[in-house]
């Protein structure tokens, strides 16, 4: 109430421009920008096989998410959400994901909800995911979420709609009780959705009104396309695709276009992930070691200039042509002597 949350605290030094815009547009559903972001899976195998040796079973979804958690740390402005025309800084970094205990027609669907510093590294990520996952597959459900679930899908459908009426009025004039929106899947920094485990490609999911998240990522699975390396070679890449719907109001262009490539530079150095951020909230010097690497080069296609360069001229193309030209006339002499005997 009165711009009052118990999970944001109200951006005071905002843009003038973003504040009023906020109030021009009110609805998330509104405000979506569409992002693709394409991920060479090159470094990301590598030091995949270099930690299974190591006894470490990280996937692409481990590596995704913790560097989400870092990037939500260091770029604060895609940590926030807009209430009511109102900007506001979250107070903690989180991240949704649903789970289903089998992949059938009927398997039980579970939201469950991470919550991090922003300075975790990626064992301690790894860690928190998969002691979550497992509580929730193995046996009965223990998360909150699922339990509220449950016991509100028991109800009449008048029930229904009073209760989810309720709780919308609630979050919306900041009235949520913390225990509310610690469960809630749609009270979080993003939602992240892992389509690779169901071998499916990434696509651009909506964004809900309610709740405060501002932000979806889908992880589809990975590819092997044609790629051109320093705008000169063709070549056969592997990559890793995100799709992303992203509340356009927290964060102008610049900020986001940095923010991706803060996210492609950490990803092509994954052995920074290892380590925690420090204490000060500075970012380390080693969180990115290095640029981007281009794709590597599965197998080269040779290029049109260079196929030309092997098509050798036809031999003796001359007498070739004249040969060609005499049957010409040759043909068209039978048809003018046929034409004029029929004449006659």
């Amino acid at each position: 109430m009165f711009g009052l949350r118990s999970d944001g605290k109200k951006v005071k030094d905002a843009n003038a421009v973003d504040r009023v815009q906020a109030f021009f547009v009110q609805k998330r559903s509104e405000s979506i920008n569409y992002l693709t972001l394409k991920l060479p899976c090159e470094p990301l195998d590598d030091f995949i096989a270099k930690q299974r040796k190591d006894g470490n079973k990280y996937s692409y979804m481990h590596l995704i998410i913790a560097t989400l958690v870092r990037v939500f740390y260091i770029r604060k402005k895609m940590n926030r959400f807009v209430s009511k025309g109102v900007l506001y800084q979250r107070n903690d970094i989180s991240i949704a994901m649903d789970i289903n205990k089998k992949l059938e027609d009927d398997g039980e669907r579970i939201p469950i909800k991470f919550m991090f510093t922003g300075k975790e590294s990626l064992p301690q990520v790894f860690k928190l995911i998969e002691k979550e996952i497992e509580e929730n597959i193995t046996g009965e459900s223990v998360s909150q979420t699922s339990v509220f679930a449950k016991k509100t899908a028991k109800k009449s459908s008048c029930l229904i709609r009073l209760k989810i009426a309720i709780l919308k009025w609630l979050d919306k004039h900041g009235l949520l009780s913390k225990s509310k929106i610690k469960i809630s899947p749609f009270h979080a920094s993003c939602f992240f959705s892992n389509l690779k485990s169901i071998k499916l490609g990434y696509i651009y999911h909506h964004l809900y009104d309610f709740g405060t998240t501002s932000i979806y990522i889908t992880m589809g699975k990975e590819k092997v396309e044609p790629a051109v390396i320093d705008n000169k070679e063709l070549s056969l890449s592997k990559d890793l695709t995100l799709g992303m719907s992203v509340d356009d109001r927290i964060a102008d262009g610049i900020y986001m276009e940095k923010t991706l490539r803060l996210i492609q530079e950490i990803l092509a150095n994954p052995d920074t992930l290892m380590q925690e951020m420090p204490d000060d909230g500075s970012i380390p010097k080693k969180v990115v070691k290095k640029k981007v690497k281009p794709a590597k080069k599965v197998k080269k296609i040779k290029s049109i200039k260079e196929k030309q360069q092997k098509i050798k001229p036809r031999k003796n193309k001359i007498k070739h042509d004249e040969k060609l030209e005499k049957a010409r006339l040759k043909k068209e002499k039978k048809l003018l002597e046929k034409s004029l005997s029929s004449k006659k």
